[in-house]
């Protein structure tokens, strides 16, 4: 079943934001000092990642490019807006801003090279064990970032689904059309591009800067299209 990784990770995310709902009695400066202890950890992450392009050119190109599209979509606020309307239909006691959650908690789950790779070897072998693996991270990173963030971050689960189940399903469609060369160009240079993105998420949440990264997702597309570009002609 091509999804069932994409549904193992949705379901983990689920479980572990019902779970941190349930962790209320954490002191102010704790859920301060994980947060900035996860913020930490994802800046290492996103610095590992972006050291993995093998073509540096790409990825700035990339950014600039996907910045200017990002910025005229607007896409940070249409997200902010999603979460300030389900913030208006959800009541909850928990202190977490519904709209921070469920972006942080999105951009944080869809971003990475675990999500790509897990959704494409799903899609080209039916094999699941990286989103297997991711679902486990994912899952226990839900608990504590529910607890500190709110109900926000139990929303992400749609998003990253459809994020993770439309690349598998479009890989199950092109196995033949994509070399190994060109999936391993493909896989470098978006876990490059997402690298960065990673690390302004963490500068973002430890207050270092306010960069909307929303707006920068669409870097990861023009990556793609870029090393396609390269390969073909």
């Amino acid at each position: 079943m091509v999804l069932l990784g994409s549904i193992v990770n949705a379901t983990a995310i689920i479980i572990g934001s019902l779970l941190g709902l349930f962790i209320k009695r954490i002191p102010e400066r704790m859920k301060n000092l994980v947060t900035q202890s996860i913020s930490l950890v994802i800046i290492v992450l996103g610095i590992s990642l972006a050291m993995k392009t093998n073509q540096v050119l790409i990825v700035i190109f990339s950014l600039a490019l996907g910045a200017v599209v990002g910025e005229w979509l607007d896409i940070e606020g249409k997200l902010d807006k999603l979460g300030q309307f389900i913030e208006s239909k959800v009541k909850t006691k928990n202190e977490g801003s519904i709209s921070k959650g469920f972006v942080t908690s999105t951009l944080l789950f869809c971003v990475g090279a675990m999500a790509i790779l897990g959704a494409l070897d799903s899609g080209l072998r039916h094999n699941h064990e990286i989103l297997y693996t991711k679902s486990l991270m994912d899952g226990f990173l839900s608990i504590i970032l529910t607890s500190t963030l709110g109900v926000g971050v139990l929303f992400s689960f749609l998003p990253v689904f459809l994020y993770q189940g439309f690349i598998a399903i479009f890989a199950s469609f092109v196995p033949n059309l994509v070399t190994q060369h060109l999936l391993n160009a493909i896989i470098a240079e978006i876990s490059g591009t997402g690298g960065i993105l990673l690390l302004a998420l963490g500068l973002n949440s430890l207050g270092v800067m306010k960069i909307k990264i929303g707006n920068m997702l669409p870097s990861i597309l023009f990556a793609l299209l870029f090393v396609c570009i390269i390969q073909y002609f």
